[in-house]
This record gives structure tokens, C-alpha cells and sequence, in this order.
């Protein structure tokens, strides 16, 4: 299908970019547990939206134009609730921290934005 090999290389880079964050997490704070915890929380859901995101571009392609808008509005709303309950579990229970909750749901638009530099970088030096 569509570019499943460059979807698969923001998911790796996403994992690899929390792992790092993790490790600085785990060596740079005296309490870790709830700071790694938000990070992973955040992290995997962050990855699990953005693969629901391809999943539903991919099934609303081959969907008439109407049916395709509605199923696709359909699952912007269900992403966004899954980001509020995640943020409001993150807020409520003391044991995740919320800041690396939120920097964790970022991971991958991080990684999407660091790319599109790094590929504009390479194209300007050509």
C-alpha cells in the first residue's frame, strides 16, 4: 500500500526517540518511576493514534466522497477523545506524570517534523 515501509520507519524512530528520552529520564531524575510512565503512556498512544490515522486513510480511499468524509470525521473524533482521556488520566492519577504524557503524545510529531528538516536539509545542499 502506501509507503508502509516510511510508516514504519516513523514508528521505529518514535520508539527510539522515547527509549532515549526514557533512559535521559532514568538518569537525570531522582524519582524516575512516574516521569518514565508518562512517557510510555503518552509514547504508545501517540503510536497507536497514528496508526489508526493510516488504517482509516487507507480504508476511507476506497470509500465514495460522502461516506469517506463522514468516516473519516467519524475517527478525528474518536482519536481526539482517545488524546483527552489520556491527558485527563495523566492529570488525575499521581502516579503519571502529566508533562511526559503530553511530550510522549508529541513523539511522533516530533519525529515527522525532524524528518521534513532533515530532508530539506539534504535537498538545499544538493
Amino acid at each position: 500500500m502506501f509507503h508502509d515501509e516510511v510508516i514504519s520507519g516513523i514508528i521505529k524512530k518514535a520508539v527510539a526517540l522515547s527509549l532515549i528520552a526514557i533512559g535521559i529520564l532514568a538518569i537525570s531524575v531522582k524519582e524516575p518511576k512516574p516521569y518514565i510512565l508518562g512517557m510510555i503512556f503518552g509514547s504508545s498512544i501517540s503510536i497507536l493514534n497514528f496508526m489508526l490515522l493510516g488504517l482509516s486513510t487507507r480504508k476511507a480511499v476506497f470509500m465514495k466522497p460522502f461516506r469517506a468524509y463522514n468516516y473519516s470525521v467519524g475517527n478525528y473524533f474518536i482519536r481526539y477523545t482517545i488524546y483527552f482521556v489520556v491527558l485527563l488520566v495523566a492529570a488525575k492519577a499521581p502516579y503519571i506524570n502529566f508533562l511526559t504524557t503530553v511530550l510522549g503524545i508529541f513523539v511522533i510529531k516530533i519525529v515527522i517534523f525532524s524528518n521534513a528538516i532533515c530532508d530539506s536539509l539534504k535537498n538545499s545542499i544538493k
